[in-house]
């Protein structure tokens, strides 16, 4: 049995970055950057109004009520290019770029527009005085051109799209998704569509898998259940891997056109396998647990089997036709808690993440938390700031890692370590979900 540290360390070690792509920027949310990204002008490119109103000299507003000639207007798109010089002000837009002459804007609420006298001129009143730069952003104040904005490796989110789209990245250069298959065994699950009988349970796995991995930025495959049948466990596994395709001949009749036609379908096949393969179900060591001797049998190097851990010790890590295989306890807390903390960072560093372990924090705990002797524990929690501004760790009624409805609410894991009890009010470490 290895240490959680162990285990990160020999993925990290197995994890191959995979090919980068373009893709269009309406299709890159979520996606990981393989470019750094750069400013390609100041912005603002100007000195840029924050308000309506008008600009001016903040000499000529010492002394107010100021009277002021408005010598024009600057809108956003369509700026003044005169010169401003004493005595005169600008009707200016939000966004809308400073006059020649100007350092400062006054807003529209505090100035009072008069009409226009017999020779057509208009004048405004500004009415409180103001500081120079007031209202007003100046040029590359928010980035300069040649700036990083973006370093590789980070996760784009949705705030980053609008940095993006202002300088010029149309297409935006990305590692490739991971393919990803899901492969659930045990001849008590059944269909989620299906009502099961007695002795049986729905298929939670597959589709709980599914979301968490696309949620990391694979491409999924839910494949067949499995029933506790060696035999098709290791053809399953296979299939999956890739072995089976590699190993299709086009029969000596066909004409070379025919051969063709199949080495071509074969290369398709070997690009379509998968890189990670997820397997829930059947690791630990009872009679119908067929995983462990499916992957020996297979040829699969087993880099570990058991971790020290709870929920999730019998977990499996090994690689088989250079597909990344990972085996999860069957009951869903166990398999969600071992996803978490073992595939997702797989996922992430296959795409080349900055960061690929989960966010931790420290929240402090509304009741006592009691660990396990000879492992380390991960436990559901929920986590919420109270009315002191503390975050709380509420433990959830945890029955054990088949309890998945305490772990619909979860929204962390709280860590306590092996051998140890965590007492109402102690300082724990906690992992988001």
């Amino acid at each position: 049995m290895i240490s959680i540290s162990e285990a990160f360390k020999i993925i990290e070690r197995q994890v191959r970055k995979l090919p980068t792509e373009t893709v269009d920027l309406a299709e890159v949310r979520g996606r990981i950057l393989v470019e750094e990204i750069f400013a390609d002008m100041d912005l603002p490119p100007f000195d840029r109004s924050q308000m309506d109103g008008f600009a001016v000299k903040t000499e000529d507003t010492k002394s107010v009520p100021a009277k002021l000639k408005i010598i024009g207007e600057s809108a956003a798109g369509i700026g003044f290019d005169g010169e401003m010089n004493g005595g005169e002000a600008v009707r200016i837009m939000t966004g809308a770029r400073l006059p020649r002459g100007a350092d400062a804007v006054q807003k529209v609420e505090l100035v009072k527009e008069g009409e226009p006298n017999a020779e057509n001129e208009s004048f405004v009143t500004i009415l409180e005085s103001v500081k120079e730069k007031q209202n007003v952003i100046k040029r590359a104040e928010e980035i300069r051109e040649g700036e990083r904005i973006f370093e590789t490796g980070e996760i784009v989110s949705e705030n980053m799209i609008a940095p993006l789209a202002a300088f010029g990245y149309a297409k935006v250069k990305v590692f490739q998704k991971p393919q990803v298959a899901i492969l659930a065994t045990g001849s008590e699950i059944v269909e989620i569509n299906q009502k099961p009988k007695q002795d049986q349970i729905r298929n939670s796995n597959s589709m709980t898998l599914k979301v968490l991995a696309e949620k990391c930025g694979a491409e999924v495959e839910i494949l067949p259940m499995v029933k506790d049948d060696i035999e098709n466990l290791k053809m399953q596994i296979a299939e999956a891997v890739g072995l089976l395709h590699s190993k299709v001949q086009s029969p000596k009749s066909k004409v070379q056109n025919e051969k063709s036609k199949v080495q071509n379908e074969q290369s398709k096949i070997q690009n379509l396998k998968s890189k990670i393969l997820i397997i829930s179900g059947g690791v630990s060591v009872g009679d119908y647990d067929f995983t462990k001797p499916a992957l020996r049998q297979l040829g699969a190097e087993i880099f570990f089997e058991r971790v020290s851990l709870r929920p999730g010790k019998p977990t499996v890590f090994a690689n088989l036709n250079e597909t990344l295989i990972f085996g999860l306890p069957g009951n869903p807390v166990s398999a969600a808690v071992t996803f978490h903390l073992f595939v997702r960072a797989a996922i992430l560093r296959m795409q080349g993440a900055k960061n690929c372990e989960p966010q931790k924090g420290f929240a402090v705990l509304q009741h006592k938390i009691k660990g396990a002797k000879e492992r380390d524990s991960f436990l559901p929690a929920f986590v919420e700031t109270n009315k002191k501004g503390k975050l709380v760790v509420e433990s959830l009624r945890f029955s054990g890692s088949s309890n998945f409805i305490a772990f619909a609410r979860a929204n962390a894991l709280v860590f306590v370590p092996q051998g140890k009890s965590l007492e109402a009010g102690e300082v724990a470490e906690i992992i988001f979900l």
